[in-house]
């Protein structure tokens, strides 16, 4: 995988993955902008908007049946939550030129073509989205934002996450919220739309076989063209925020379940990026694998959960604890667990722990490259952390950590909220 970055203009960059692995190439946009509560459902919205129609194929069917011409080219779109930024990401995925018949199109040039035009030039009517486009996808956003209590697991984490970040940009929900859904309307949802291409951060990722014309062909897209530089509006996930929590807040919410859900959020005050990789071989030994201290001990020879890990959160700084529990073994799972990080704290870890831990781990970013999306949010996960660190050098990274990293990584470890899903 040989990657290159390319500033094509002020705030828009282009991302080259070249691979051979693949007969496929796979065209991404990603639009970033800051999370904040004003916006946070109106971009929800304007995502799953563009993807209904264009100025040049008004409507979905439109767009269905020029991608299926392509040999059935896939699209696909949705938003993330990342550090404290919305992410709008767009995807078209479609046969790489080498293997298609003699004298066919430059297919890459065509799906080039059609991506940007459903980013870049939506359907506009009277200088507003198509109402009826408008009014079904805020129906079918709503639908989601009230089934997210389906996944209790995912619900508690929210929630978590949600009181530890309070009236913070990381605390709101990726998909907005119901009440704002009323005050939201075709013409200001324009109008937010033309703010978002105005001062959003635009990478442009192009994974597959591909040639060096290519930066060429992108600049002189007729949607590329008029975008105007800009100084994006985001914030790099490299920042450290303060954490001003001087004890533990717990949280108990009641909801008709018959598993109980333990989320315990951590704060990690560190004071470099680089400590981030220790901080994974730390996340490895406490919950991060079946040979974990949370596995073994709160699951395997306690049996007090039933589901027994943890999460790092790089961008944050944060590490979520995920247990599934019987709800009478509430203060029993809770005492197990901060045992658990004293031992990370008093060292109790070995040198086999340490090892297994960084297998683990580098055998999971060798997979990297295997999936071009993958390679596409490795490469993203770079550029917004400010970094530019190479699978290769990612490895040897993670090979030199030793048992002093991991315990200086411990001490900077405190409970943040616990919080308890319960009937």
């Amino acid at each position: 995988m040989e990657y290159t970055v390319k500033e094509l203009k002020k705030g828009i960059n282009l991302h080259k993955i070249k691979t051979d692995k693949f007969k496929t190439n796979l065209i991404a946009v990603f639009l970033t902008t800051k999370l904040q509560r004003e916006t946070v459902t109106k971009n929800v919205i304007i995502s799953s908007v563009l993807r209904r129609g264009t100025k040049n194929m008004p409507t979905q069917n439109e767009i269905s049946t020029q991608l299926e011409e392509m040999y059935g080219a896939g699209f696909d779109c949705g938003i993330d939550k990342t550090g404290d930024n919305q992410v709008l990401k767009f995807y078209i995925e479609t046969i790489n030129d080498d293997y298609l018949p003699q004298n066919e199109e430059n297919m890459l040039k065509r799906t080039i073509e059609k991506l940007f035009e459903i980013v870049f030039n939506p359907l506009v009517e009277n200088n507003a989205f198509k109402k009826e486009y408008v009014e079904q996808e805020k129906e079918n956003i709503k639908q989601r934002i009230e089934g997210k209590i389906d996944n209790k697991a995912r619900y508690a984490l929210d929630r978590c996450i949600e009181e530890m970040y309070k009236n913070k940009p990381f605390g709101l929900y990726r998909f907005g919220y119901i009440e704002d859904m009323n005050n939201i309307n075709e013409k200001e949802l324009y109008e937010q739309y033309q703010e978002i291409i105005k001062n959003c951060k635009i990478d442009i990722f192009v994974s597959g076989k591909i040639d060096d014309n290519i930066d060429t062909e992108i600049l002189n897209n007729e949607n590329i063209a008029k975008l105007q530089e800009r100084i994006p509006q985001y914030i790099p996930t490299n920042t450290n925020e303060p954490r001003d929590n001087e004890k533990e807040n717990t949280v108990i919410e009641n909801m008709d379940v018959t598993q109980g859900k333990l989320i315990i959020g951590l704060d990690l005050d560190l004071q470099n990026e680089d400590e981030k990789y220790d901080a994974l071989v730390y996340n490895n030994i406490l919950g991060g694998s079946a040979n974990s201290k949370m596995f073994q001990n709160v699951r395997e020879k306690a049996h007090l959960a039933y589901v027994a890990g943890s999460s790092y959160f790089r961008y944050k700084n944060n590490i979520f604890v995920n247990c599934g529990i019987e709800i009478s073994n509430y203060e029993k799972a809770l005492e197990l667990i901060k045992e658990q990080i004293k031992e990370m704290k008093d060292g109790n870890f070995t040198e086999e722990d340490i090892e297994n831990a960084k297998k683990g781990i580098i055998s999971t970013i060798k997979t990297i490259d295997d999936e071009q999306d993958t390679g596409i949010t490795y490469c993203f996960g770079q550029e917004l952390s400010k970094n530019n660190m190479s699978i290769e050098n990612y490895i040897k990274r993670i090979e030199k950590i030793k048992k002093d990293d991991i315990l200086n990584v411990a001490q900077k470890v405190k409970i943040n909220t616990i919080y308890f899903l319960r009937d």
